[in-house]
């Protein structure tokens, strides 16, 4: 069998990527490589190309056939919440699109299984402090949220249409690094975002500390990126199945760490002895997401093995790996 990864050279497509290497597997990666590194895929197949774009389904069927893909893992989309609130036009044609391009290709070429990259942000604010799959109103405040949810539903009606076997993953807050080469490239992440400031002798930055939550912070369920992998093969081992009772799966821990939190233990593990500044909350921004992970436990028999020390850990070890990021700890000072 032949996956298909989009989006396979960025920081969540690379490590499955790797994970599906060492489960095995033969993979392809198609990637526009706005924010991956083709030097992440070990060896896979790369097409360069933008999933959102016209003829774009066209071009995927072709790549379905002549690798024999079976099945698709679908990372591709734009992520960042604040500038879905800023550009939700684009977002809606770039993630709903590329999710559409994906489907039709599937259907083209006979691909039969899809696990899609959903998101904790299609529950919007939800009114429980641990958030099961089914029980909360699904309503995202904000447009990334709104093109993860509708990306659901169309997974969900191909599904019915066409038979393909479909799954979504709703990650909450993805952070930390297996091997270290594998760094989130990106600085759109907040333990790698608080890692930059640093990089730049300035204070890291807490949006909002006046939510409704113990220390004024948001709080978020961190899951460590090798555990949100192994999901991945769990998810695809469980298309396997003829019998299926859930095609949504939350993948976190259960537990809540608050931004407060987070920095706190990037000052132990860096040793570095900086202050904080406290700016005003990013729009579209829930104060509380933490997702039971019950129903991936039970059906999948897939547990988070990695905490929030694990995570930023592992996070200091790859930045520090990468020359262009190093701090050099010995003479750093903060200089705002």
């Amino acid at each position: 069998m032949t996956v298909l990864v989009t989006g396979g050279c960025g920081y969540i497509g690379a490590h499955v990527v790797h994970a599906l290497h060492e489960a095995g597997q033969k993979v392809v990666v198609v990637d526009d490589l706005s924010y991956g590194k083709s030097t992440r895929i070990e060896g896979s197949r790369l097409y360069g190309m933008d999933v959102a774009a016209p003829g774009a389904d066209e071009r995927l069927t072709e790549i379905m056939k002549s690798e024999n893909v079976e099945a698709v893992i679908h990372f591709a989309a734009r992520k960042q919440v604040g500038e879905s609130v800023e550009k939700p036009l684009w977002y809606y044609q770039q993630n709903i699109n590329g999710m559409l391009n994906v489907l039709q290709a599937m259907k083209d070429s006979g691909a039969s299984k899809l696990v899609f990259s959903s998101s904790a942000a299609t529950y919007g604010v939800p009114p429980v402090d641990v958030v099961p799959e089914d029980v909360v109103p699904m309503v995202p405040i904000n447009p990334y949220g709104q093109t993860k949810l509708f990306g659901e539903w169309m997974g969900r009606a191909t599904a019915h249409a066409f038979g393909i076997k479909f799954c979504a993953l709703r990650y909450f807050n993805v952070a930390g690094c297996g091997p270290v080469e594998l760094e989130d490239p990106a600085i759109l992440n907040l333990i790698p975002m608080l890692f930059d400031r640093l990089k730049q002798g300035k204070a890291p930055a807490i949006f909002g500390a006046d939510y409704p939550t113990e220390d004024g912070t948001c709080v978020r369920d961190y899951i460590h990126v090798s555990d949100l992998a192994d999901a991945h093969i769990a998810a695809m081992h469980y298309l396997d199945r003829d019998e299926r009772k859930y095609d949504a799966f939350n993948v976190g821990t259960g537990k809540g760490t608050s931004v407060r939190e987070i920095v706190d233990e990037v000052k132990r593990v860096t040793g570095l002895p900086f202050t904080e500044a406290i700016k005003e909350r990013r729009a579209g921004d829930p104060p509380h997401l933490i997702g039971s992970p019950e129903r991936i436990n039970t059906e999948m028999g897939w547990h988070a093995k990695y905490d929030v020390k694990d995570i930023v850990e592992s996070a200091w070890a790859a930045w520090q790996a990468n020359p262009e990021h190093h701090i050099d700890v010995e003479n750093w000072k903060q200089i705002d």
